[in-house]
């Protein structure tokens, strides 16, 4: 007899232990899979790019800073309501006095990026209406320009969501 086959605990066969290498192999599949899941889900969604050439907006950005401060030196505050699908605005100076002039703009998906021009007629001094008829509910951003009597611009930027 052999001196293993007579001690206890020390026989070895070689079936009993032929699983270990498959469950790395496995372990690592499922690492590898689950890694290419992420990859994907990862370049198939949102970029989170909103701004095209965001390098050279930010190399530029004293210029936003500088257009921000010509159009806040304006006084003029705008006020949104959208309801019914009709988007009104109205603009009014540092005296409260209406602005008027020519406003064009559109509605917009914040992600999506889907876009409804908006045609606006003149409602009174400083009031401008748009018929609105908005394809879904949710969040929209409404993008416009104010132009006015002798050529100063506003930009007017103002999120609203929609029930």
């Amino acid at each position: 007899m052999s001196d293993a086959a007579t001690r206890p605990g020390l026989d070895y066969d070689p079936r009993r232990s032929r699983w270990i290498p498959w469950a790395f192999v496995g372990a690592f599949g499922v690492i590898i899979a689950v890694n290419a899941t992420l990859v994907y889900a990862a370049l198939s969604t949102f970029t989170g790019v909103t701004t095209e050439h965001s390098y050279d907006r930010g190399r530029a950005y004293n210029a936003v800073i500088a257009e921000a401060a010509r159009q806040d030196a304006l006084g003029w505050k705008p006020a949104l309501s959208l309801a019914d699908g009709v988007l009104t605005v109205t603009v009014t100076d540092r005296e409260d006095r209406p602005v008027g002039g020519r406003l064009e703009g559109v509605l917009q998906r914040p992600i999506e990026g889907a876009a409804l021009t908006l045609d606006f007629a003149a409602a009174g001094p400083g009031r401008f209406i748009a018929f609105a008829p908005l394809p879904g509910q949710g969040q929209w951003e409404v993008r416009l320009t104010l132009t006015g009597e002798r050529g100063e611009r506003r930009d007017i930027r103002e999120r609203v969501f929609v029930r």
